[in-house]
């Protein structure tokens, strides 16, 4: 929800479970550049891995190589001292130094290939490393991988066999020569060939751990893409998530500023009927406030036709619109109220969304359209039936004078022409009102103080007031002038008009108050008329401006009226208030103007 006022705790969660998570889909297009990214990266570095650690294997082979046929020429120089060093002791020393685990065999073969000493005697005289060029290896070590007929993976080393190099020997007084080796285990043949010893290594050890290790070195290729990857989409997760939630506080805030500045009043009513969340036009409009009607009951807190739209609604699938009159503070509004249930994705009841709009005002306007229409068809026709009645009146008038003096001396004769030609002056007083309401208002205004025009109409009515008995008290308030621009005979008009109806209102007795002060809140200056009268009743309030209404045996009803027109000619306002036997007051707006304006 995005009420700004809400009771903690209390609304229930909204389920939305596409809007929530939205935020957590990720593009299909994210994932396949993170992994068209990630794979080549991680599959170049355990390539790479696992080529070094083959390297690293295979040099560590060559190193142990070098190192049996270096200790087996050292054996074999030790063997020189004796003199009687044979090729038997050379295949004795192959065969013993042979026996070690990852040694599969050791050779010695002349340069065609052909193997003069083995670790295996029965394979002495057959060749081995035919593929080889035998006079071309030198006394640098070289490296093979071959398979056995077995099938078995060896690693096979190879150099040139020197066991002297070189070097002269010393037996007691006898220095040996640096081919002693030769002479004495070829004697036949002092200048013997070139000879080539070959160790051949187990490689299965050596195979099984490059497998384990390039099992390994994929493994953690593979774990460390898929935390390459998840980094890379926990990154885009957050990110979305940090859009979203300023995406979702951007929409909070601009939804809590529209619906607590709508002109609509809006309320949230729990499922339990307790009221959760209101806006300030809710406040405004029901003259309640958000502190003390959260969680409680809503029947104790609203008034009862907004309680009636919750039970209408309760079993309407629709939305319930109706208008309501409701009395707030001791004045009847009128509200277009719609009420409706709020529900979940489950379709459970959550509550209930009612919406408030103030139509008073344009009730009144809609009222006083039409009022206006009905005074303006009204004037038309008084206009013409004032024409047609105005000429007759005359002849009457004139017709009644002629028999007044025609029979002067026949006293009742003449009280029936007085009373012809009253009544027929007081129709002319009633269509002379009637045409003054009927014809467009016409005015001569100047700038004016208030003060004397009020204190001169007082004096035109003490007399009258002085006969009933009734105390007229004036209060023109400050020294200070009250000025506005008027039709000074209008106003007048309006004021003697006010001041009649009051003390009609006062049958003996009674007090007439005038008023005069400044409205600063609307910038006017206002008149007010108060009397101690029998008052007006509330059904006739509301019709006391209508034409031809009235509570007097002898009134026309256009008294009024014709205030009402002359205020609003001058941009001003009537007001009236008045409670049944205890007096009326009437309240006149208009607008002021400055000293010198």
């Amino acid at each position: 929800m995005g009420f700004v006022k809400q009771s903690g705790g209390n609304i229930p969660e909204m389920k939305e479970s596409g809007a929530d998570q939205n935020w957590i889909r990720i593009s299909p297009w994210v994932i396949l550049g993170a992994f068209i990214v990630l794979v080549p990266i991680f599959a170049f570095m355990t390539v790479k891995s696992i080529r070094t650690q083959q390297a690293n294997m295979i040099m560590l082979l060559t190193e142990k190589g070098d190192a049996l046929i270096r200790s087996f020429e050292a054996g074999t120089r030790t063997g020189m001292v004796g003199f009687n060093w044979s090729w038997v002791q050379i295949q004795r020393l192959i065969m013993e130094t042979a026996e070690q685990p990852d040694i599969l065999y050791i050779l010695i073969t002349d340069q065609k290939g052909k193997i003069i000493a083995h670790n295996q005697p029965m394979l002495i005289g057959k060749t081995h490393g035919t593929e080889l060029n035998h006079a071309s290896i030198n006394d640098r070590i070289q490296s093979r991988q071959i398979t056995r007929y077995d099938g078995k993976p060896i690693f096979e080393v190879y150099r040139r066999f020197i066991p002297s190099r070189g070097r002269v020997f010393s037996l007691g007084r006898r220095m040996l020569p640096e081919d002693w080796f030769l002479t004495h285990v070829f004697p036949q043949n002092y200048r013997q060939p070139v000879l080539t010893i070959f160790v051949g290594l187990d490689m299965g050890p050596i195979v099984r751990t490059t497998r384990e290790n390039t099992i390994q070195s994929v493994l953690i290729a593979i774990i460390l893409l898929v935390i390459g990857f998840s980094g890379i989409v926990s990154i885009m997760i957050a990110y979305n998530y940090r859009l979203a939630r300023m995406s979702l506080s951007r929409i909070k805030a601009f939804s809590d500023n529209i619906v607590e500045n709508m002109p609509v009043g809006l309320l949230f009513i729990g499922e339990n009927r307790r009221i959760i969340a209101m806006n300030n036009a809710s406040e405004r409009m029901l003259r309640i406030t958000f502190q003390e009607s959260v969680n409680e009951p809503a029947p104790t807190v609203l008034p009862p036709q907004v309680n009636e739209l919750l039970e209408s609604a309760q079993g309407s699938p629709t939305v319930i619109v109706k208008e309501i009159d409701v009395p707030v503070q001791g004045r009847n509004m009128l509200f277009e109220a719609s009420a409706s249930l709020l529900k979940g994705d489950n379709d459970e009841i959550m509550g209930f969304i009612i919406l408030l709009r103030d139509i008073t005002e344009l009730q009144h306007l809609k009222k006083e359209v039409l009022r206006k229409e009905r005074l303006a068809s009204l004037g038309s026709l008084a206009a013409g039936v004032a024409h047609e009645i105005r000429n007759p009146l005359g002849s009457i008038k004139g017709f009644a004078t002629y028999f007044k003096e025609r029979y002067k001396d026949v006293p009742e004769d003449r009280r029936t022409a007085d009373i012809m030609i009253k009544e027929v002056e007081r129709l002319n007083r009633v269509i002379g009102q009637l045409l003054e309401f009927a014809r467009p208002m016409s005015l001569t205004q100047k700038q004016v103080d208030l003060k004397d025009t009020v204190k001169h109409s007082v004096e035109m009515i003490r007399g009258q007031a002085r006969a009933k008995g009734i105390e007229v008290v004036a209060d023109n308030g400050t020294e200070e002038g009250f000025y506005a621009a008027v039709d000074q005979d209008k106003i007048a008009q309006v004021l003697l008009n006010v001041y009649l109806n009051a003390l009609d209102a006062m049958d003996e007795g009674g007090r007439l108050s005038i008023a005069i002060g400044k409205d600063e809140l609307n910038a006017g200056i206002v008149v007010s008329i108060s009397d101690t009268g029998h008052g007006i009743s509330a059904e006739d309030l509301s019709r006391v401006f209508d034409p031809y209404f009235t509570t007097k045996q002898s009134g026309t009803g256009l008294g009024l009226a014709i205030v009402r027109k002359i205020m609003e000619a001058h941009a001003g306002t009537v007001k009236i208030e008045s409670r049944k036997d205890e007096g009326t007051t009437v309240s006149l707006t208009l607008p002021c103007a400055g000293k010198d304006s």
